[in-house]
């Protein structure tokens, strides 16, 4: 059998990030074509034990029909009114692989055997639930109607995780705190639509980080992968193991979010005369740079996310073998960001959403931390080489 080369894994995850529904659903689907690869492969090489599925019999099978088809047949389970389109991408891309006929057939069989797999292990994962989210009231006074954000994530079965609270975070600060107030303070005047303080660069760099979902973090992974030349089944480990992360990520930070309901910068400021805290000066009319997601503020989901990404690629050797990481955003046309170290990458994230006018500083270093922790635990649980 010929080598098998770790490109499959990045064409079908890139493939799977252009297909990727918004934020958090995306980066589940994300998991779910990755685990697929991931399973598939392993079902040839034996070299970790499998995430769910260890197919027998395929030993002779093309690891990269394998893989191809494993991520094509989840696409077309997550996005059935596309499955025309993903089956004719996977039809052009077998036609370009090395192995025989047989092994290629063999491969596509496995790979089509794994996603169904994978797939159904999901399907009362949570993520389709109904939302029942209550907003505060009293009777008779309006609230804000717009649908919540991932409301039903807090009880969503993790992939890695044993239970979406593993890693919550103590309380935000206190409303009365001298942080309270430096953290309000700083987001009022950088965080503002019209400041007169933020810089162009941290413009540039708050709106650069209002993409989300698998296009802010994915590409990362793919460079690594590709700078690193790694064997297929490593990469296709890695790519897996990183999906679980983030989609963890989420589901961490979901649950954090909606148990402590901590107020967004935008209904702080134009409250700031009922928090008790006379260092806190109302603006009535105070609006961030840009629309505030709807979900709770605390803690940071973005700083979760940069944080998980960081942990897992420490975990694969950091960034030890390329000088640079850098991205493009669909939120900053044109723009290319890059960081040399993964701290400098972190803190970018941390920054862009303060100066968005999103985020509190604490609820970015909590936020951070906490998807370290998230990365860590993936990283050391997440298949486990094979011990035969």
């Amino acid at each position: 059998m010929l080598p098998s080369h770790a490109d499959v894994i990045t064409d079908w995850d890139a493939k799977a990030s252009a297909a990727a529904s918004p934020a958090a659903l995306g980066e589940r689907e994300l998991a779910i074509v990755d685990i697929a690869m991931f399973d598939a492969v392993n079902s040839i090489y034996s070299r970790y034990r499998p995430y769910l599925v260890k197919e027998g019999g395929y030993g002779d099978a093309s690891a990269e029909a394998a893989a191809a088809s494993a991520a094509a047949s989840a696409l077309e389970k997550l996005h059935p009114q596309s499955a025309a389109e993903f089956k004719a991408a996977l039809e052009d891309y077998l036609k370009g692989l090395p192995a025989s006929h047989s092994d290629v057939a063999k491969g596509v069989r496995l790979g089509e055997l794994v996603a169904k797999r994978i797939f159904d292990s999901r399907a009362d994962d949570g993520s389709t639930g109904v939302d029942s989210y209550r907003p505060r009231t009293q009777p008779g006074v309006y609230v804000p109607t717009s649908t919540m954000v991932a409301a039903t994530w807090p009880s969503l079965r993790p992939l890695v995780l044993e239970r979406p609270d593993q890693f919550r975070p103590g309380p935000p600060v206190a409303l009365a705190s001298q942080e309270w107030a430096s953290d309000y303070n700083e987001v009022k005047t950088y965080g503002s639509r019209n400041s007169t303080q933020r810089t162009p660069e941290q413009t540039e760099t708050a709106k650069f980080w209002l993409m989300t979902g698998p296009q802010a973090y994915h590409p990362i992974v793919r460079q690594l992968i590709s700078a690193r030349h790694m064997k297929l089944v490593d990469s296709a480990r890695f790519m897996a193991a990183f999906a679980a992360a983030m989609t963890d990520a989420y589901i961490a930070v979901f649950e954090a979010k909606y148990h402590y309901e901590f107020w967004r910068p935008i209904t702080a400021i134009r409250n700031g005369d009922i928090d008790g805290n006379p260092a806190t000066e109302i603006d009535p009319s105070w609006q961030p740079l840009d629309a505030t997601p709807m979900h709770p503020e605390y803690p940071c989901a973005h700083c979760i996310l940069s944080g998980a990404a960081a942990a897992m690629i420490e975990s694969n050797g950091g960034l030890r073998d390329v000088q640079e990481i850098s991205l493009t955003s669909p939120t900053a046309p044109g723009v290319t960001h890059r960081w040399s170290s993964l701290e400098a990458f972190t803190n970018e994230v941390a920054n862009a959403r303060v100066w968005a006018g999103f985020h509190y500083r604490s609820s970015g270093k909590v936020g951070t931390a906490m998807g370290r922790e998230v990365g860590r635990y993936v990283a050391a649980h997440f298949a486990p080489p094979a011990t035969n």
